[in-house]
């Protein structure tokens, strides 16, 4: 297929593209303003396709295997830089107290092509599991004392999405910069002293519509508490049933306790808050709360967006763990238990990578766990359904409607 390539100026240059496999002269395009560039000169193909310098051929020994080691890991960097990108204008339109809804389609649509290059990088990754781990033994050693650790735009990546600094496992029982230069480190300190796409998150979802209680609405929370102390009494009613067997009986009574336990840790602010300080939730009470009301009233037209929203998030947490799980997979084949090549513990190291503790939305995973059926969610009223019925603007604050 031919490449639509929309240059500027008088372009006097023959291009040659491929088209079904065979070569075919374009003629001579010729464009009113700019000047003309060629398809190489555009893209710069010169740097980027001389970028691939073979340390084993430079040493008389080529291994055709690192050619495709140096591929899949440049592609990777612009993969970053292109997400970083995106992150970057989504972060900048959710830093506003009001996010009308011509800004959160633009926001899903920015989310929408993080996951699908996150979802391309996962199945890249895997490519390299063509390559045979003796031939990877054949080059390895001219990596030294190379490292993935040291890649500035993944770590970058990591705090603009969120990674807590204190949730980081260490790496060689040291702090994660210590491996960058004093210019590096100087765009890493930036990346943790801006908010953070979780942090951005948190505040858009605390102003949810319709979340606290006003003069003319007692407000969704209220309402929520009472439909949970109504599902865990039929719970409770249920366990007790004379009916049931000693076995059952005793089945759904631990079911009842260990239920309303669960949602006792989200009912009580102060269970919620001790949960933040052990590091088992990062979202604050009041963000919660406005997540699991955008859960349960999804299919308002005001609030389709924000679930879209909510979805793209912990798919960027999946695609990220799916991807570091490919990663271990792969090192485990390639080294076996041998130190990494930047000296960490290598397979060790990145398996303990994959986990909770790198998932920036982990709460959002964890609603589910204070979901009640639909005959108890609570019924808004008239004016609450008449508010997030609209699509004139959906500033996700607490408009006039919900004041």
């Amino acid at each position: 297929m031919a490449c639509p390539y929309m240059g500027g100026g008088e372009l006097t240059h023959r291009v040659t593209f491929m088209e079904g496999g065979e070569e075919s002269q374009q003629g001579v395009n010729k464009v009113e303003m700019g000047f003309g560039q060629t398809y190489p000169e555009y893209l710069q193909l010169d740097k980027i396709l001389t970028a691939q310098k073979l340390k084993s051929e430079a040493d008389g020994q080529r291994v055709d295997d690192e050619h495709l080691f140096i591929v899949i890991h440049q592609a990777h960097e612009l993969w970053f830089k292109q997400i970083i990108f995106d992150l970057d204008i989504v972060r900048k339109l959710l830093n506003n107290t009001i996010v009308d809804e011509t800004k959160t389609l633009k926001i899903v649509s920015g989310l929408d092509r993080i996951v699908k290059i996150l979802s391309l990088l996962t199945e890249q990754i895997t490519l390299l599991d063509t390559m045979s781990p003796l031939d990877f033994v054949d080059f390895r050693k001219y990596l030294t004392p190379a490292s993935g650790f040291q890649s500035l735009q993944f770590r970058v990546l990591e705090n603009k999405l969120g990674v807590k600094q204190e949730r980081r496992i260490k790496y060689n029982a040291q702090h994660y910069k210590n491996v960058f230069n004093d210019e590096d480190l100087k765009a890493l300190n930036t990346t943790e002293e801006e908010k953070s796409l979780l942090t951005l998150i948190e505040s858009w979802l605390e102003r949810t519509p319709g979340l606290k209680s006003t003069s003319e609405d007692e407000g969704f929370w209220i309402k929520y508490e009472n439909s949970v102390n109504r599902y865990l009494s039929d719970l409770a009613k249920q366990a007790a049933d004379p009916s049931n067997t000693e076995e059952i009986a005793r089945q759904l009574t631990a079911e009842y306790h260990k239920t309303s336990d669960a949602f006792q840790s989200i009912l009580d602010p102060r269970q919620h808050e001790q949960h933040i300080r052990n590091g088992n939730r990062l979202l604050s009470h009041d963000a919660t709360k406005g997540a699991m009301m955008i859960y349960f009233y999804r299919d308002m037209p005001r609030f389709s967006q924000p679930y879209q929203i909510l979805t793209f998030l912990m798919d960027i947490d999946s695609l990220f763990t799916k991807w570091r799980y490919n990663h271990v997979l792969l090192v485990q084949r390639m080294l076996g238990a041998k130190q990494g090549t930047g000296g960490s513990s290598g397979y060790m190291y990145l398996r303990s990578t994959v986990s909770d503790r790198y998932k920036v939305f982990l709460d959002l995973f964890n609603l589910s766990t204070w979901l009640i059926p639909r005959e108890y969610i609570p019924m808004l009223s008239p004016r609450m359904v008449k508010t997030l019925s609209e699509h004139s603007n959906l500033s996700h604050s607490q408009s006039s409607e919900s004041e």
